[in-house]
């Protein structure tokens, strides 16, 4: 079982998000019978057993082995992963394309990079699965306080020219066999449940976590 699925197409996204369907993956993160689920949720099994055979034909669980029991084969399932994330090339019409809005302050660009790495991370998740292998990837996440707006506007310059010398340094356009990665560095307000987001009059957010 992977730790997480993406869903690149349209009718795969629409049958993992029906309710029903939804609560059944959620489940079969442990193996699972129609029966035994049927017990857990409250559904006669034959509509369960329904809701089954959708996503299995879809992709999204797995026969893991068939229990004779009487008259009765019994079908064990479990979900091909854990957790899913729907890839925005499932609404490949709509998808949003960075490349309309390059603007490196504004938060709707920052959603189109981020569409485009969920798109772009998933595509070699499912390349990579397929051929067996892993895809190479790395990322840092963590967070920083800032004192105020000057401040965040010196780290983001600084951090900016610091990204640039190193890669820079690394860059080879030339060396054959050489692979183009995509760097990506996002800096963005962290939620807090106890408050919404503080926006000054010039659109930035101003209460930080």
């Amino acid at each position: 079982m992977f730790e997480v699925g993406v869903i690149e197409e349209a009718g795969v996204a629409e049958v993992a998000l029906d309710p029903i369907r939804a609560r059944l993956l959620a489940l079969l993160v442990e193996p699972h019978s129609a029966t035994s689920l049927a017990a857990i949720i409250g559904l006669p099994r034959q509509k369960v057993n329904y809701h089954l055979k959708i996503l299995q034909a879809h992709g999204l669980v797995k026969l893991i082995e068939e229990r004779r029991r009487g008259n009765v084969t019994e079908r064990v399932l479990r979900a091909v992963a854990a957790s899913f994330v729907i890839s925005p090339s499932a609404l490949s019409a709509l998808q949003p394309d960075p490349a309309r809005s390059p603007d490196r302050l504004s938060v709707r660009w920052l959603l189109a990079i981020a569409a485009r790495l969920v798109t772009e991370v998933g595509a070699l998740l499912g390349g990579a699965a397929r051929v067996g292998r892993s895809a190479t990837t790395f990322a840092l996440d963590g967070s920083v306080r800032f004192a105020s707006a000057t401040d965040r506007a010196a780290f983001t310059r600084e951090l900016t020219a610091t990204i640039t010398a190193l890669a820079s340094r690394y860059h080879d356009e030339h060396t054959p066999g050489g692979r183009d990665h995509r760097v990506i560095i996002a800096i963005h307000p962290s939620l807090r449940s106890d408050t919404a987001p503080q926006i000054d009059a010039g659109g930035n957010d101003t209460k930080e976590s």
